[in-house]
């Protein structure tokens, strides 16, 4: 299977863009739902084009957010690699599958990375106070499908 031409404006774009929007503040009742955007940005891109965006990259991009948001060195870093590395094993197959089935992966992966950091957090004895932190599982599932289409028709409008 032969892999998608990136623009590599798009991808910057699109990671950057992905950290201004992890950044960007919620309201006190919806910070439980906000959805793990650059998560999003990099499963895409590992599924669109995993030579362009590899598990360094995710790596580095976790260190990258863990500075930006004050919580523990190597927090996300840590979460994103596993994540990524577990879904650059299974990027083709999930191509294949139709968006629904999509966005089941979707729920599952970013569980997965939540609850790294959910150990990782309670391993320093800093857990959540809410069942409501699994709620970014739901949003990002939710939001997956307008990722996906989203970046796939920018980045073909723009190798064109």
């Amino acid at each position: 299977m032969n892999e998608a031409r990136v623009n590599y404006f798009v991808l910057i774009f699109s990671i950057f863009l992905g950290l201004f929007l992890e950044l960007l503040p919620a309201p006190t009742w919806a910070s439980w739902f906000k959805p793990e955007w650059l998560l999003l940005v990099i499963l895409f891109w590992i599924m669109y084009a995993p030579s362009k965006l590899n598990v360094t990259l995710a790596w580095i991009l976790g260190l990258i957010l863990d500075a930006l948001t004050g919580t523990l060195l190597g927090e996300h870093a840590l979460a994103m690699l596993i994540t990524s590395f577990l879904f650059l094993k299974l990027q083709r197959r999930f191509k294949l599958y139709p968006i629904w089935q999509q966005c089941l992966f979707i729920l599952l992966f970013v569980f997965l990375y939540q609850f790294t950091i959910f150990i990782i957090q309670g391993a320093i004895d800093q857990l959540p106070g809410s069942y409501f932190y699994w709620g970014t599982c739901l949003t990002s599932m939710i939001i997956w499908p307008w990722i996906y289409v989203l970046l796939r028709d920018w980045n073909k409008k723009f190798v064109k």
